[in-house]
């Protein structure tokens, strides 16, 4: 298969060597220094292409990738206000769009584990609950995507619950997140209910970026080929 990447960071770098590893071949690497690539037709030969950028450029991005017709798969976070256009311009023009804010299959079961949780624990409004996610210094949104989409996950079943906040709950039915920038910590989340009597906890730790390459590799092949807006949960079924 044919992949284009976009962004070469570490996370660039480390989906390169995966994708090489798995016997595909890198045909653009578009990056802060060379955007003019995005047109090159070297990127537009691409089966599908894989983009771990920033908030502020990750929605240009897809709209170029859509423009040369090439499939995208993305693990940026922080630019979800604009969500609802990419899902109408792959329900209307048959775009092809793979979203998740985690690619770790780790992680990803931890969602599905979250939530089966919450489903218990509303049942035991004698708990409330928190959230604590940290990650490197590079990382420039807070909450992190994971820690939003847990949250989510948690308001969706808990009824008590419905709305996360940064840091401090302002009202009995908020999540607090605290967020946690230090060092090059690939990633731990971690959810806490709380009672007068005990604790009961659910936690991720990320060992590398590995996990998260790995997916987004395995993301890129199940996308090849498809239409539409997709996600982790059409890609896993669990």
């Amino acid at each position: 298969m044919k992949i284009a990447l976009i962004g070469y960071g570490k996370m660039g770098k480390t989906i390169e060597q995966i994708a090489l590893g798995r016997g595909h071949q890198i045909v653009s690497v578009v990056d802060i220094n060379n955007p003019e690539e995005i047109r090159s037709d070297n990127f537009k030969s691409a089966d599908v292409a894989i983009e771990f950028t920033t908030p502020a450029t990750a929605f240009d991005n897809y709209m170029q990738c859509f423009a040369a017709g090439v499939p995208v798969v993305s693990g940026t976070t922080g630019w979800l206000d604009k969500i609802g256009q990419v899902k109408e311009m792959c329900e209307k023009e048959g775009k092809t769009f793979f979203y998740a804010s985690n690619f770790s299959i780790g992680v990803n079961i931890f969602f599905a584990l979250n939530k089966y949780l919450a489903k218990i624990m509303n049942s035991f409004p004698a708990y409330d609950i928190k959230m604590m996610e940290t990650h490197h210094i590079h990382k420039l949104d807070a909450p992190s995507g994971t820690a939003i989409t847990l949250a989510e996950g948690i308001i969706e079943n808990v009824d008590r619950k419905d709305r996360w906040t940064l840091e401090t709950a302002e009202k009995t039915t908020d999540i607090p997140i605290h967020a946690i920038r230090e060092g090059e910590v690939p990633g731990i989340h971690e959810i806490t209910y709380e009672s007068d009597v005990d604790t009961i906890s659910i936690k991720h730790d990320a060992k590398s970026r590995a996990g998260f390459a790995l997916g987004a590799v395995i993301a890129a092949e199940f996308t090849a080929g498809k239409k539409g807006f997709l996600g982790m949960d059409d890609m896993l079924k669990f």
